[in-house]
């Protein structure tokens, strides 16, 4: 028998499917809005921010570390996400999802201008979160303020173990629980593959989705604004 290799333009890794590999193996930590305030209120800046935006838009912390001033469009309250981080290592995202711009709303992108008059390194190229320890030259790392910063602020709340992703687990749970509509919430949480949100079709309006953005971030922003 003879074989012949065939070039399908693409990774073959792609043609891979896993019986059973992206079901859950333990049910996601997912913080309430009171014990999210709590947290808030055990932080200072730039941490605080860091959770805010991060909670509030659902980015992965690969992609929150690697935003730069150039990504917020202050006119258009958009906010691009075109690169990642790991590792000190800065790659493009891998998706059209992961690419899409995020709507911003305007009590978000305030808090972001908070933080832009506070830091030292607010140029356009500059990182958003970028490291003072590394002159700017890099941000900071995200395992860092996690286990030095985020971890003991959340033991003090009483809210025990939670990392980055806490945050997206509980963005998307916000999104639901705003009633947003289910393609929206593919699209806010740019899952290239709509099976990893829902399987439903069409695509979600620009309005609806930065209606349901909004919603999450007067819950996330509820104790500031108090």
């Amino acid at each position: 028998m003879r074989w012949e290799l065939v070039d399908i333009g693409a990774n073959p890794m792609k043609l891979v499917r896993v019986r059973g590999g992206s079901k859950r193996t333990k049910e996601p930590k997912v913080l309430t809005i009171t014990q999210f305030q709590q947290l808030v209120r055990e932080l200072n800046d730039p941490y605080r921010t860091m959770v805010i935006l991060d909670l509030a838009t659902g980015l992965r912390c690969s992609e929150l570390f690697a935003l730069k001033w150039c990504d917020v469009i202050w006119d258009d309250l958009t906010l691009l996400v075109r690169r990642g981080i790991v590792d000190t290592v800065v790659s493009d995202v891998k998706t059209e999802y992961s690419r899409a711009g995020m709507p911003l709303d305007p009590a978000l992108a305030e808090v972001l201008l908070n933080w832009q008059r506070m830091t030292e390194f607010k140029n356009p190229e500059d990182w958003i979160f970028a490291s003072p320890f590394k002159a700017g030259t890099m941000p900071w790392q995200p395992w860092r303020v996690q286990q030095r910063h985020i971890a003991p602020a959340a033991v003090r709340c009483g809210i025990g173990h939670i990392g980055w992703h806490t945050f997206r687990h509980t963005f998307r749970s916000l999104l639901d629980e705003t009633g947003a509509p289910l393609k929206v919430q593919q699209e806010l949480m740019r899952h290239a593959d709509i099976r990893t949100t829902m399987n439903i079709y069409g695509k979600a309006m620009e309005k609806s989705k930065r209606e349901a953005h909004g919603k999450v971030v007067r819950l996330v922003l509820a104790s500031q604004v108090a």
